[in-house]
């Protein structure tokens, strides 16, 4: 499984697509399509759109919280918040081999993603971001550790788990020091695509 995914940004379909590609342009080999308040159709269709861009780039096409649309255009998986559909009923509609991502805050939700089983977390915030209208309480590298502390505590082997929430390059290492296995990066690479290069740098 990659290390950095791109989790896409945009008010409109034009950006989205745009960004999507610069992101490819710069070497990412994972993207979750992303666009909350979205209206339907044009969801659909950028959706659509990045499934053919990432086929043509060889990069795996992740669809934010939308089940029926992942199944629909043959996505390789989703990613769902706690608030979404469950993780069991995704499975039940995708199949077992597509790929299916959840989202945790506290060491609670990521035993309760562990066991529901999906196959990586979404963990965060590290930081305060702009991108999340409703924003999980941050974490900072602290709440990492603890997290990581109460798995290991119970001797619950650390599953994928990727940092999310104003990643940069320089905190991969101390991340991935603690045990977190990738980061979900958004607002960076939609700045300057080309800090791809720099994350890529620092993976383990």
């Amino acid at each position: 499984m990659e290390k950095l995914q791109y989790i896409s940004q945009g008010n409109t379909i034009q950006e989205q697509e745009l960004h999507i590609r610069k992101a490819l342009d710069n070497g990412i080999k994972w993207v979750q399509v992303r666009w909350k308040n979205a209206p339907e159709n044009e969801l659909i269709s950028l959706c659509e759109i990045s499934k053919q861009l990432c086929s043509e780039y060889q990069a795996v096409c992740i669809i934010n919280d939308h089940v029926g649309l992942a199944k629909e255009i043959d996505a390789d998986g989703v990613h769902l918040g706690l608030n979404d559909s469950s993780i069991k009923e995704a499975r039940l509609i995708l199949g077992e081999n597509k790929i299916i991502g959840g989202t945790a805050n506290t060491l609670e939700d990521v035993l309760q993603r562990i066991n529901e089983p999906c196959d990586y977390i979404g963990l965060g915030p590290l930081r305060f971001t702009a991108t999340k209208e409703k924003l999980s309480p941050v974490l900072g590298f602290e709440g990492y550790q603890e997290i990581i502390n109460g798995l290991r505590e119970q001797s619950i082997e650390i599953p994928k788990i990727f940092a999310i929430g104003s990643v940069h390059p320089e905190d991969l290492l101390p991340l991935q020091e603690i045990g977190i296995y990738g980061v979900s990066v958004s607002g960076a690479i939609t700045k300057q695509p080309s800090v791809i290069n720099e994350f890529k740098k620092v993976m383990i």
